[in-house]
């Protein structure tokens, strides 16, 4: 039932394809106005976490999750914590593992499964006992995060989150894993391959005899890195055991509040198996909305610098 029959987003007419739709807003786009106050938590197991706050002394906050190689201040997460901060709502846009300008501590990393982060990062902010409203919102890997995290909870969720909304989400990390290998995608690739090597470079220079980046030049998909690295450094047999351990679709079924999920229909990141439309037909609480366009983390509205559809998009579901 949940399936929404049509969306309202479009782009504008010069931005005719999904890649422009995908890399112009990542490039150009400028966010102003956005004051974060940044504090450091301990994690559990000894690491630390970053988070960058956006409060306007409101009793509602949103829980905001980048995307892979992204942090607080990409312009996707700006744009939606200052729609967020007009609209009456607090923010919280945390780093990743290793994503804030300063490398973790631990030998592990971040990747689209560890829940464990995010739980730390909703249980600080309940310890204030400022916020009766929580909200959850993730794009791309942390979109996928966001839903598996549900989904794990199901009705065990703290009350206080109420929805969440998850945009550009690689739901089936496998077959996403290998869209992203095809030949149209070799510049996404090429770049996310750089900048994660220069994460396990500043992970060797701390742990040389834990980790290194000899023959890093071999490393040409995800899967590669990922069997490399990510998974025997966070527990998995392989590559394709930590996609299947954390893909979201495996989750949607688990969860118990409203959620909506945007996929637009053009994303070059995204596999068909990421747009989970018999799934979603059976369930009560998860939303889908599949607009013909909008590429990956874009949602371009008419004003480069201005508001972006996928932030009025999210307000209208939170308020709704």
């Amino acid at each position: 039932m949940p399936l929404i029959p049509q969306s309202d987003y479009k782009p504008p007419f010069y931005l005719f394809n999904a890649h422009l739709q995908t890399i112009i807003p990542s490039l150009f786009r400028k966010v102003e106005g956005v004051q974060y106050t940044r504090e450091r938590i301990d994690t559990t197991d000894g690491d630390f976490l970053d988070l960058d706050w956006s409060c306007k002394g409101n009793t509602r906050i949103a829980i905001i999750s980048h995307g892979l190689e992204g942090d607080s201040y990409r312009p996707y997460v700006r744009g939606m914590v200052k729609e967020l901060n007009g609209s009456g709502w607090d923010a919280l846009a945390w780093n990743f593992r290793g994503c804030s300008g300063e490398i973790n501590r631990n030998l592990r990393f971040y990747h689209s499964g560890a829940t464990e982060d995010l739980e730390e990062v909703i249980w600080h902010v309940l310890q204030k006992n400022q916020y009766h409203t929580i909200a959850l919102v993730g794009f791309s890997l942390g979109g996928n995060l966001t839903l598996k995290y549900l989904g794990e909870q199901s009705k065990n969720i703290y009350p206080q989150i109420k929805k969440a909304v998850v945009f550009s989400v690689p739901c089936d990390l496998q077959t996403g894993s290998l869209k992203m290998a095809g030949f149209g995608n070799k510049i996404y690739m090429t770049r996310f391959l750089r900048h994660l090597r220069k994460k396990v470079q500043a992970k060797a220079a701390l742990m040389p005899d834990k980790i290194h980046d000899r023959e890093y030049h071999r490393i040409k998909t995800f899967r590669d890195f990922d069997d490399r690295y990510t998974a025997p450094l966070h527990g998995f047999k392989d590559a394709i055991d930590y996609w299947t351990q954390c893909s979201s679709r495996n989750f949607l079924h688990g969860i118990a509040i409203p959620t909506l999920i945007v996929n637009a229909k053009n994303d070059p990141f995204l596999s068909p198996e990421c747009f989970p439309e018999n799934q979603v037909k059976e369930l009560s609480n998860v939303f889908l909305e599949i607009p013909e366009e909008g590429g990956h983390c874009g949602f371009y509205n008419k004003d480069l610098h201005g508001k972006y559809w996928s932030e009025e998009r999210a307000i209208r579901f939170l308020e709704t």
